[in-house]
Formats: structure tokens, C-alpha cells, sequence
């Protein structure tokens, strides 16, 4: 499956590895979550990058312990009408600050990408070409919004206020 990242078509560095694969002594590895809890000091301590795949209906809490020593999460949307991946991002984003990269897999819609980078994915795993050249095209569609979210981007409104405050304007 294509992976965008960035605004670019990017091979993807991680190996999704299935629960009874044997664990590579080193490389990129994406594991899921309940191969993860099973022996999580075990796979944090080989070589390579960790992530791991969280299903949207697992309490975002299981993960924050981890969430310093995880180069990527990817969260679940199961079928295009489950949003609650989109309110696990907006936490990992907005509560806990995490700044690895957060991954959309699943049913990931194009109609749905501009909706999933507001809430903080920065990687999407499509399932077509075709949507992947479209995501990578809408990335550098949108510059401002109104509405602050967990992109981490700031809102038109701050925006004109920080150029205001450069000119010496007061609001």
C-alpha cells in the first residue's frame, strides 16, 4: 500500500510484523498493540525504530507510559464511518504532546484527509495510488484554517495577530 508522508509517496520504512512472526534482531518494526503489551521492554530494547499499530477501541491511557520511546502509532480506522481514531490523535497530539509520527490506517478516505491532518496524522497508509498522489497534493492545498486542532498549525487569527504585534498595531 502506498504510504504519504509529508506531502510526498514515501516507501515505508517500518516491517508490519503479524503476532506470531519472529522479531527481527534489528530494523523498523510495527507491531500491534496487544503484541506490543505483551513484552513491551523486550521490543524497546532491540535495535531499530519501534511503532506500533493501536485499534480505535483500546483506551489511549494503555499507551502514554510508552509513547517517549515509540517512533510511530498507528491508529485504526476500521470502516469510514468510525471517527474515534480521530479523537485518539486529538489527544496524543493536544494532551500528552506527542511528536513522533502518527499514522491513519485503515479506511482512509480521501474525502476524509484534510479532517485527519487537522486532528494530527502526519502519514496516511492508503490503500490506492490514485488516493495516495491526491493526499500528497492536498497537503500543500490548505495553508490556514480557522479552527485550532491538534496539526499544531496556528489559526488564521493568530496569524493576523502575530503580524499586527510586527507591526506594531494594536488589536
Amino acid at each position: 500500500m502506498p504510504l504519504v508522508k509529508g506531502g510526498k509517496i514515501v516507501e515505508d520504512p517500518f516491517v508490519r510484523l503479524a503476532d506470531d512472526a519472529q522479531t527481527p534482531a534489528v530494523g523498523d518494526i510495527l507491531v500491534s498493540a496487544d503484541r506490543f503489551l505483551g513484552d513491551p521492554e523486550g521490543l524497546l530494547a532491540r535495535a531499530g525504530r519501534l511503532g506500533m499499530i493501536w485499534p480505535n477501541n483500546r483506551d489511549i491511557d494503555a499507551l502514554v507510559p510508552y509513547l517517549g520511546r515509540l517512533a510511530a502509532v498507528a491508529l485504526v480506522f476500521p470502516v469510514f464511518r468510525d471517527g474515534r481514531a480521530y479523537s485518539q490523535a486529538r489527544l496524543l497530539r493536544e494532551r500528552y504532546a506527542w511528536r513522533g509520527e502518527l499514522r491513519a490506517t485503515g479506511q482512509v478516505l480521501r474525502d476524509q484527509f484534510v479532517f485527519m491532518l487537522r486532528a494530527g496524522f502526519d502519514t496516511f497508509d492508503v490503500r490506492k495510488q490514485a488516493d495516495a498522489e491526491v493526499f500528497a497534493q492536498t497537503v500543500k492545498r490548505y495553508s490556514v484554517f480557522y479552527q485550532p486542532t491538534g496539526d499544531g498549525r496556528i489559526t488564521a487569527l493568530h496569524r493576523r495577530m502575530q503580524l499586527r504585534h510586527a507591526e506594531g498595531v494594536s488589536p
